[in-house]
């Protein structure tokens, strides 16, 4: 059985498979291109780009998300009771206080980022504080903290960014060789073979996204809903709330399938009956069952 301690661990060791994986990947890659065309030099520059990639998004990873996610930052000034609600759960739960955001949205959803507990954030929607009562919300903040706890935050985000820069870097290769000029019969081999690797990055990046996404495993989100339930001592407030967010019928406007993980529900909107595979596939366990496991806490 997962608990706090275990996830913890599990988490850390994710995060830095990913990276190293990540590494050993895009410089396996500038060995071929090097190979190719015979030049060092480039072998170099794959491996310079993929240690800068690694820092890029152990560092900055949350920012990149908060802005594809257009959240802004708000205070206590500017928003007063969920600034409370945030700031009392941190005491009880004794953690640092996160930075706190707001997104411009109907739907009602959130999701916390970050590499730390000291370095955290939270965004929520303004749809969500719209339609939930105090309780309700209290558990949605809780869940969040809990992701912060549970150290699930650093490679969730780190997610993002990495598959987000093999799709770039597919998109380079194929640009690189389908750009003019050049008729040997040399020239041609190799815009033929950077298009190769383009197309193959291309198939890639998505493949590896949703590999990746399952490793972070969907047992992440039965433990921050059972870790906040604890910690509000009230496990029908977020049960409340999770019924209220899947019954919303719209999607979130800049909801993209780089960030739909890191959301406390699926931003995307399928009414229709899931199959047995479909679910293996989903990032998200099913709102039924983890209602079902909130309401056997109390």
């Amino acid at each position: 059985m997962a608990t706090l301690y275990t996830q913890q661990s599990k988490n850390v060791q994710k995060t830095w498979f990913l990276m190293t994986g990540f590494l050993v990947f895009i410089i396996a890659l500038g060995w071929s291109v090097s190979w190719y065309y015979g030049d060092p030099t480039i072998l170099y520059f794959f491996v310079g780009f993929s240690f800068l990639m690694n820092f890029f998004s152990y560092w900055f990873s949350d920012k990149v998300v908060l802005k594809m996610s257009g959240a802004r930052r708000v205070s206590r000034d500017t928003n007063k009771e969920l600034w409370n609600v945030l700031e009392n759960l941190c005491i009880a739960s004794g953690l640092p206080m996160p930075k706190l955001y707001i997104i411009n949205d109907a739907a009602p959803n959130a999701f916390a980022t970050g590499r730390d507990e000291k370095h955290a954030a939270i965004a929520v929607t303004s749809g969500l504080l719209g339609m939930l009562e105090r309780s309700e919300l209290e558990g949605v903040i809780a869940h969040e903290l809990s992701h912060i706890k549970n150290r699930d935050i650093l490679v969730m985000t780190i997610v993002v960014v990495l598959v987000g820069f093999v799709t770039l870097l597919s998109d380079f290769m194929l640009r690189w060789g389908l750009r003019g000029g050049g008729n040997n019969k040399s020239d041609g081999r190799a815009k033929l073979f950077m298009i190769l690797i383009g197309v193959v990055l291309a198939i890639l990046a998505p493949l590896v996204a949703t590999v990746i996404k399952l490793a972070i495993s969907r047992k992440r989100e039965f433990l921050a809903d059972a870790s906040g339930a604890l910690m509000t001592r009230y496990p029908e407030g977020l049960a409340g709330a999770l019924k209220k967010i899947s019954g919303y019928s719209g999607e979130l406007k800049r909801a993209n399938h780089a960030t739909a993980h890191l959301y406390i529900a699926n931003p995307f909107r399928d009414k229709k009956k899931k199959s047995f595979m479909s679910k293996l596939f989903m990032t998200h366990p099913p709102v039924e069952e983890r209602i079902n496991a909130l309401i056997g806490v109390s």
